[in-house]
């Protein structure tokens, strides 16, 4: 997906007959729903198109929507796969020194003492702490829990996340 996109809901089935599709949720900010008349789909081959919302609501953890052009079952099938972004200057601001999980995408690591560690590659949620999956030159990863007793500096601007990792934790 491009850079100045952000995905903020995955399509994960049709639902119902009239062309309305069920998607996961991927914002924490559900509510930016209610303002939103357009989005913008993602294929699985990363093509895109615009997506006119004709009505959403909430079902349990997902979002359902039913968007303009797509009457049919057979139709809306082909929407199965995609994201739904929004482009990256209408996402919602957030405080000083909160930042998206996104954001963290290729940011370097490295200890506080400025050993070099890797670069982030993804964010893993596990319901009880996320977790930095950092891959170094060599392909080796790491995996290191974002606490703040061990990640103790995240600069998104510059790309950079200092680590005080336990004894043991990079040997893993």
């Amino acid at each position: 997906m491009s850079d100045d996109l952000i995905a903020v809901a995955r399509i994960v089935k049709v639902r119902g007959l009239r062309g309305e599709v069920a998607a996961d949720l991927l914002t924490d900010f559900p509510e930016r729903f209610a303002h939103l008349d357009e989005v913008i789909g993602i294929a699985p081959d990363q093509s895109s198109r615009s997506l006119q919302i004709e009505e959403h609501w909430f079902h349990g953890q997902r979002i359902v929507f039913k968007f303009r052009g797509y009457d049919s079952v057979e139709i809306a099938r082909e929407l199965s796969g995609y994201e739904v972004a929004v482009p990256s200057d209408e996402r919602v601001e957030l405080p000083p020194e909160q930042f998206y999980e996104w954001q963290l995408a290729d940011c370097r690591v490295e200890t506080a003492a400025g050993d070099e560690i890797g670069v982030v590659r993804d964010v893993m949620r596990t319901g009880a702490v996320e977790i930095l999956v950092i891959v170094n030159d060599a392909g080796r990863e790491f995996l290191v829990p974002m606490v703040a007793d061990i990640c103790v500096e995240i600069d998104v601007a510059a790309k950079l996340i200092r680590i005080d990792p336990p004894a043991g934790l990079l040997e893993l």
